[in-house]
């Protein structure tokens, strides 16, 4: 497809596995403090990574020749003394939030519900395309939906007209509230379940404590509160209702399934939300193209963990994030030292460190909404987001592959490096969508998003998949989650190998990459080809 030779072993060379160590170290150490957006840590990671841009020899890329770009936020903080409480059989049951239940509030300032009816939404997917509404003929207002992880298919045993054991997006939980609320409901309850959530309750339960975000500006909205039940509290309610799980995931799979009501069920509350506005950065470097300087290949990374929120039972309260993401912004720099140490670039060559990921793709979204780059002249978005630091691999993994025809070059360069590019293990887990790629990719943008894989050239899949497990069990978005100096960061290097020849191909290539004729996102790059025809 593109007519650069691929030189992998010379390439390769360029990429440290020691620099990316060696960078990782700092991001993730505690003088960083978690590096929370708007929190005292941001300073710190902004100044290094423009330190290290800029010592690679980059120009800045952000706004008004600087290395950032402002993005304008609101920290939401929920108030000490929030409460929360279900009824059911006539009696009323609290429940302790971050263990049994979590709580976001949407609105500044106090939100109270008193005995709001609960209806059970079943999946709680809306897609017109598909032909389902959970909310078909069933009046939302003033009630709670109760609603069930991931989509229809999960578990289903037979295709329901979704993507088998791979999530869609009407099945992500922010795609659940959107729904939701345009139906009239004033709260979301998730019934969590390990598998279809992909994470244990006690992820999402120790995030109750830690402040979320939105873009600013934060406006007012009639989904009032939203959260997860933890699995014994949702068996008992529903046990009282005469109900099990197993057959209401049964009904839910119907496609005529719609709401009902919960009789004698409700849910109250009463919390207050803090709403702060502030400024967050992304910080953008980018190396000038020699010949097509007017097209573009943009590398993101996400900077930001989860700060310093919400104490583990050691009282560490600092949320490093060496892995998620201290390893993928490493990786970011030294992609970025790999272009500014070789031969100049056709097409200008971005580098992002994106804000606020965690938050919901925020300093992505933001740029894709405001670019500084034109997207419809901008050939590639490629994301490193790794979620692991392992050892050297045999493999690859392409995360909700069929999409783009830069699959086919992915496998070609990735050979070329002695690896073989294989299916994301856990497509149910939906990380499509909930890395900074989604932001480029539903406005059209072409990208691949793939990571290190499994297969351990020391240990085989049993190895690689126990660190894995380990680490999605225990750390992830935890303070656990800390720099271990054992790492070699040579699964890491790989990665980041094939990110960059892949990267240099498109850079320097005069080709458009594309979407697949029947992917969703073909018709939005199509609205764009008159600007890449000259």
């Amino acid at each position: 497809m593109f007519a650069l030779p691929l030189l992998a072993a010379a390439a390769a060379s360029l990429i440290s596995p020691d620099r990316i160590k060696a960078d990782d170290k700092v991001l993730s150490s505690d003088a960083f403090a978690g590096r929370g957006p708007g929190e005292v840590g941001e300073r710190q990671t902004t100044a290094f990574l423009t330190r290290q841009f800029a010592a690679a020899g980059l120009k800045p890329g952000g706004a008004n020749g600087g290395w950032l770009q402002d993005v304008p936020m609101v920290r939401l903080d929920r108030a000490p003394g929030a409460t929360m409480a279900i009824a059911f059989g006539g009696t009323t049951h609290p429940l302790a939030l971050g263990t049994q239940a979590t709580l976001g509030l949407h609105n500044a300032g106090r939100t109270t519900l008193t005995d709001a009816p609960l209806v059970f939404a079943g999946f709680g997917v809306v897609d017109a395309k598909r032909g389902w509404d959970a909310y078909r003929g069933i009046d939302m207002s003033g009630k709670v939906a109760v609603v069930l992880a991931n989509d229809p298919d999960f578990e289903g045993g037979r295709d329901l007209g979704f993507e088998g054991r791979r999530l869609v997006y009407a099945g992500r939980i922010g795609a659940k509230f959107e729904a939701a609320a345009k139906a009239g409901a004033i709260a979301v309850l998730v019934i969590h379940e390990d598998a279809a959530a992909s994470y244990p309750f006690f992820q999402v339960g120790s995030g109750d404590a830690v402040p979320s975000a939105v873009l600013a500006p934060l406006l007012p909205t009639g989904l009032k509160a939203t959260g997860w039940l933890a699995g014994d509290v949702a068996a008992a309610l529903l046990q009282q209702q005469g109900l099990t799980l197993d057959a209401l995931k049964q009904r839910a799979r119907d496609p005529a399934f719609h709401a009902f009501p919960l009789p004698g069920a409700s849910l109250s509350l009463d919390g207050t939300l803090i709403a702060t506005p502030f400024i967050s950065h992304n910080v953008i470097a980018r190396l000038p193209g020699a010949s097509r300087p007017d097209g573009y290949v943009i590398y993101g990374a996400h900077w930001d963990a989860n700060g310093t929120n919400g104490p583990d039972a050691t009282g560490d309260a600092i949320r490093n994030g060496a892995i998620d993401n201290g390893a993928g912004t490493a990786e970011l720099l030294e992609v970025a030292r790999a272009f500014a140490h070789g031969p100049r670039p056709a097409r200008t060559v971005v580098f992002a460190a994106w804000t606020a990921e965690e938050k919901g793709l925020l300093g992505s979204e933001y740029y894709a909404a405001h670019p500084l780059y034109p997207l419809e002249r901008t050939a590639l978005a490629l994301n490193l987001d790794p979620h692991l630091v392992l050892p050297a691999a045999r493999d690859l993994e392409l995360i909700g592959g069929g999409r783009t025809p830069l699959e086919a070059e992915l496998t070609r360069v990735a050979a070329a490096n002695k690896l073989r590019v294989v299916p994301e293990p856990f497509p149910e887990a939906g990380w499509y969508f909930r890395s900074d790629h989604y932001s480029f990719a539903k406005r059209g943008v072409p990208t691949v998003a793939f990571r290190a894989g499994r297969d351990l050239i020391d240990g085989g899949h049993a190895k690689g998949d126990a660190i894995v497990a380990r680490y999605n069990h225990d750390c992830y978005h935890q303070p656990c989650d800390q720099f271990d100096p054992r790492w070699t960061f040579a699964g890491t290097a790989q990665e980041a190998t094939v990110a960059y020849q892949l990267g240099r191909e498109v850079a320097d290539s005069a080709t458009w990459p594309d979407w697949n004729a029947d992917s969703e996102y073909q018709p939005l790059r199509a609205t764009s080809a008159a600007a890449r025809s000259r």
